[in-house]
């Protein structure tokens, strides 16, 4: 994700390669992040801290306590963190850092190494207006960008945060559809990506309702009321509500531990 977000940014012009420092234990991981950004890379979490201003905490919620303690001799009020640990919240960060610390918490997705993330985040108490406005640019150069209250943001972690998952799961269903029905794989699944990406953008562009988008499609006594009947026979709508809530609560756990 650090990467995805990083290319994002150098894509858009927001910065250059040369203005980007990351650090990670891994060697591997370090080498990685500089063939796909060409940014400079590091060992340090200080060095970072002491180079940049504006902060990114992508790692996983376990690690978050020892990397803060870790910077938090270099950490000063210049300093703005957006972070990206799942379930971790904003309290756990400035109990971390000190009172006063800027801190914007963040859930995107990994569409954002395509430019079409969908990321929520919610400032701080002692961030500033100005940092809500730059986050939100930062996260718009890798998507979309909506800001919420951070009691929603493990609902978004649910629903956007794993929603990708979900839908390549669906789009791997449709694609063995397809085979099943007698469609060369390739064939298959190149039809179903463009159909979730065409429907997706029908939702998005036109504002219609997804309720009223599925009854344009679908003809009385025709082949997609059909289809709709199998679904609802194998619980397709509950079982996405189900995976929703489960991984929202799951978010809250991990912001508990």
């Amino acid at each position: 994700m650090a990467t995805a977000l990083a290319r994002g940014f150098i894509r858009a012009e927001l910065v250059t390669a040369r203005q980007v420092i990351a650090s990670d234990p891994s060697a591997s991981a370090r080498t990685s992040f500089s063939k796909e950004t060409g940014a400079k890379t590091t060992a340090s979490n200080a060095e970072v801290v002491r180079t940049a201003q504006v902060l990114v905490l992508a790692v996983k919620p376990d690690q978050v306590s020892s990397v803060l303690s870790e910077i938090r001799g270099v950490w000063s009020g210049d300093h703005l963190l957006l972070s990206i640990a799942a379930g971790v919240p904003l309290a756990k960060l400035e109990g971390a850092l000190g009172a006063g610390a800027r801190l914007i918490r963040v859930m995107p997705n990994t569409p954002a190494l395509v430019g079409a993330s969908a990321s929520a985040f919610a400032p701080g108490k002692s961030a500033r207006p100005e940092d809500a406005e730059l986050a939100s640019k930062l996260l718009s150069a890798v998507g979309l960008a909506i800001q919420v209250k951070e009691s929603l943001l493990d609902a978004v972690t649910g629903l956007s945060g794993g929603g990708p998952a979900y839908v390549y799961m669906f789009i791997e269903g449709l694609s063995d559809g397809g085979v099943a029905a007698g469609l060369p794989r390739d064939v298959a699944t190149r039809l179903a990506a463009q159909t979730v990406l065409g429907s997706a953008k029908m939702v998005l562009e036109t504002g219609m309702h997804p309720g009223a988008l599925k009854d344009m499609v679908t003809s009385p006594g025709g082949t997609t009321i059909e289809g709709l009947h199998a679904l609802e026979e194998g619980k397709f709508r509950a079982s996405l509500i189900t995976a929703v809530r489960v991984a929202s609560e799951k978010s809250r756990k991990l912001g508990q531990g």
